[in-house]
């Protein structure tokens, strides 16, 4: 996907600049890098591209794996840090009805 590392970018402005819909970015962006490797893993196992690859067989190798960690810990660390927020808001929803 070619617009793939522009999402990366805008993501990681919005993050730095602390900017309102950075997490929305980080989740977009997480959720379409993992489609297109695991699109790119089914398209290149359906047409055997291992063959064609020659010396470029570290990038499946080496790299899609790395990807599909980094993406992996992204989805925990989003997720738990949802999940302070939902406890937060259950303490503070708590609090107040007392």
């Amino acid at each position: 996907m070619a617009a793939l590392p522009h999402l990366a970018f805008v993501a990681i402005f919005a993050v730095a600049g602390n900017r309102e819909g950075s997490r929305f970015l980080v989740w977009l962006f997480n959720i379409v890098g993992t489609a297109d490797l695991l699109l790119a893993i089914t398209l290149a196992t359906i047409y055997g591209a291992p063959a064609f690859m020659g010396a470029a067989y570290w990038i499946p190798a080496f790299w899609v794996p790395a990807l599909l960690v980094s993406h992996y810990v992204v989805f925990v660390v989003m997720l738990a840090g949802r999940r302070a927020q939902i406890h937060e808001a259950i303490t503070r929803q708590i609090d107040t009805s007392e």
